[in-house]
């Protein structure tokens, strides 16, 4: 097998090089090549990736951290020590515990938001209309209208809106795709499987707490509903409830969905159906599936996608990837490596993760990062800036975000319903399903107003 190593030289080209151009420069020739500002930079969300994004920013690009919001004062503060590490400054970023204060008090180029999946459409239209680029994290929302607002509410301020699916910009993945795909190595591809076998459910049962004074528990649930407080819901807890987010399917499927839809240039499925629901980890109180099969159909082409979160994966090299099946070969792919497996006697090729630990030190130190995913993220990051200085589309733009995020919480929609789905974006509804239609928009708790893609 010939392994094909990844370096800066052999890198820069196609689609990626101003990008990674960007990356050699550093933040100081960032500044030249862009003859830009310091970016004023907000982080909605402190906790674990929260920081991670505003650090891989740091890393690159000359920004002033004006403000941090988070509705847990611990991590709000420890967030403020380590960001005034990072900068080297005694005085810190302004605080705030209401991200709309935050907004309305402050001048912001750009906002990062790291918060849970049911905030990411208030937060980022509100972001938007203050005059502010965004950041946000995948899936983009808990339901299709929402998506369908922020994608709306992008075009309407002429807001650049990069979504944190940054296999997009993740070094190996790009090298297949001009070396193996776009060069024609697959041949015709007609059938893609993607996985998850990830033990990342959380099936705990801790009891009711008492609300610690530090954490505003009424605003971490906004428009969600309130479930009964049992301990703190960072990291992955909230992610075991479909209060919150979209389950395994919506935290894991998009980013391989969403990689090959670039892979293959792929839109809108022509329909989505699904099966699964909660078959072996009854005894907790997590409400998502544990098990579950999606078909993302399109023309000659079957994008199907298997999660368990038990048992061993089908390949333990490759349990959370993707896998192209063309009539010349096999392409592996995940955000560690790739594997092309060709027809006959030809040449198998394997391409591993880019690190760059000699390049950024700091990423040895830090608390808890993905140092895989940290080159990735990046050149994402640097993709933004370009994008917003010259006017256009990022890699990862909000519509891209869009479709791979809604086609997932279709997949629980058909899980739910028993049916298949055909979505029709321009009229924005279920074809044919008047039930089905009524789920893409979820009703919001108390005085929180849902956001509407016709008035944003």
């Amino acid at each position: 097998m010939k392994n094909f190593n990844i370096n800066r030289r052999h890198f820069i080209k196609g689609t990626a090089a101003a990008s990674l151009a960007f990356a050699t420069l550093g933040a100081q020739g960032l500044d030249i090549a862009y003859k830009a500002k310091k970016y004023r930079v907000g982080l909605i969300g402190t906790g674990w990736y929260g920081k991670s994004d505003l650090f891989r920013l740091i890393q690159v690009a000359p920004v002033d951290v004006v403000a941090l919001c988070d509705v847990d004062k611990n991590l709000l503060n420890g967030a403020s020590e380590m960001v005034k590490q990072r900068l080297n400054t005694k005085k810190g970023p302004r605080l705030y515990g209401d991200y709309r204060k935050m907004l309305a008090e402050n001048e912001l180029d750009l906002v990062l938001i790291g918060s849970p999946d049911h905030w990411h459409a208030l937060q980022a239209i509100e972001a938007m209309k203050a005059g502010a680029h965004v950041y946000v994290q995948k899936p983009i929302s808990v339901d299709v209208i929402e998506g369908e607002a922020m994608l709306a509410a992008a075009r309407k301020y002429n807001r650049v809106v990069q979504v944190g699916t940054q296999r997009r910009s993740t070094p190996h993945l790009l090298e297949a795709q001009k070396n193996i795909i776009d060069s024609g190595m697959l041949g015709k591809i007609s059938h893609v499987e993607m996985c998850c076998y990830y033990h990342m459910r959380n099936n705990g049962n801790p009891p009711l707490q008492q609300i610690p004074d530090h954490f505003d528990y009424e605003m971490w649930t906004g428009p969600a509903p309130l479930r009964p407080y049992d301990g703190l819901p960072h990291i992955r807890w909230w992610r075991t409830f479909m209060e919150y987010g979209n389950g395994i399917m919506g935290d894991m499927c998009i980013h391989m969905f969403d990689t090959v839809r670039w892979l293959l240039d792929l839109g809108w499925p022509q329909e989505i159906s699904s099966t699964g629901g909660i078959y072996v980890q009854k005894e907790g109180k997590s409400n998502i599936s544990d098990t579950q099969s999606a078909i993302f159909k399109y023309e000659d082409l079957n994008c199907v996608w298997q999660h368990r979160s038990w048992g061993t994966p089908a390949n333990p090299e490759y349990p959370w990837a993707f896998s192209l099946y063309g009539e010349k070969g096999t392409l592996h792919g995940s955000t560690m490596q790739c594997d092309f497996i060709p027809v006959g006697e030809g040449e198998k090729i394997h391409l591993d993760v880019l690190y760059e630990r000699e390049k950024f030190p700091e990423d040895l130190t830090e608390e808890r990062i993905e140092l895989n995913a940290a080159p990735a993220t990046r050149l994402h990051m640097l993709n933004l800036l370009d994008a917003i200085e010259n006017n256009k589309r990022p890699v990862a733009d909000i519509e891209q975000g869009h479709i791979s995020t809604a086609s997932c919480i279709m997949a629980n929609m058909s899980m739910q319903t028993g049916r298949p789905i055909v979505y029709d974006p321009a009229k924005r509804i279920v074809v044919g399903d008047e039930e089905a239609t009524g789920l893409l928009k979820r009703p919001y708790r108390g005085d929180w107003e849902h956001p509407d893609p016709e008035k944003v």
